[in-house]
């Protein structure tokens, strides 16, 4: 029964029903906002990851660049790439491209401490192959911080022959379009002194279930010293003629 007289029985029964209908507000905006926290909980992981894996990409992209700028200055001293590596007398390889660039890296004081007559392993070289460096070495702790993914693609028909320097001059087909340096599965990365590259077969190989640092692809440099990104869907015959010098194989952009 309503005591107050001021106040009519329709005045009575509206107060409890506004305040259900802002009880009502609060407790769908509370659902929002625990619908927004999840979706948040669930995404996040997601853009870390995402994140992170771009962070990778654009590591290698800044080695890959000083690589680049490096073996265009020892083209410009050498008028050739290093070869793949250095031998002794019988034949023995001793040491590789990697070591013969490190004064175009501002890495003159390591390469000084370097016997390059011994083996790039020898225990007169121990310093330099315990050595970091950072240059080699895409960011991530997935493979040894001596090792390197960055490996030169070696061959009769590539930029870098095994034992002898590659003129410029012999490479003839689009430098946009001719391959040189090309980062390898995780498994297989190498000590970064270590005389050991990638060849034809190993580039062929890389596909969709290998062991790789970047989501469905590799980073690469090219001859001209751009870098890109090249997807493990690349057929094989596009990838013989990335890697070939004077194929004059016409290459579809648009297909890698």
């Amino acid at each position: 029964m309503n005591d107050d007289p001021n106040l009519s029985p329709s005045t009575v029964d509206a107060q409890p029903l506004r305040k259900r209908g802002l009880g009502s507000v609060v407790l769908r905006g509370f659902a929002a906002c625990g619908v927004l926290v999840l979706l948040l909980a669930l995404l996040l992981p997601l853009f870390n990851r995402n994140a992170a894996s771009a962070a990778r990409r654009v590591q290698c992209y800044n080695n890959l660049r000083q690589i680049a700028l490096a073996l265009e200055k020892y083209q410009a001293i050498h008028h050739a790439f290093p070869p793949a590596h250095t031998v002794d007398s019988s034949g023995k390889p001793l040491h590789s491209w990697r070591t013969l660039i490190l004064p175009y890296l501002d890495e003159e004081r390591l390469y000084g401490k370097i016997d390059l007559s011994k083996a790039w392993d020898d225990p007169a070289n121990a310093e330099a192959f315990g050595t970091k460096l950072s240059i080699f070495h895409c960011y991530s702790n997935a493979y040894p911080q001596d090792h390197t993914g960055y490996l030169a693609i070696v061959g009769s028909n590539s930029c870098f022959q095994a034992t002898e320097s590659r003129p410029v001059t012999e490479i003839t087909d689009s430098a946009a379009e001719t391959l040189m340096v090309i980062e390898v599965p995780l498994d297989q990365t190498v000590r970064w002194m270590k005389p050991v590259d990638a060849d034809e077969q190993l580039v062929l190989s890389i596909g969709p279930n290998s062991k790789l640092l970047h989501q469905g692809g590799v980073s690469a440099l090219f001859v001209d010293g751009h870098i890109q990104f090249l997807k493990t869907e690349i057929d094989s015959q596009i990838r013989r003629s990335l890697i070939s010098i004077n194929g004059n194989e016409p290459v579809n952009e648009g297909s890698w």
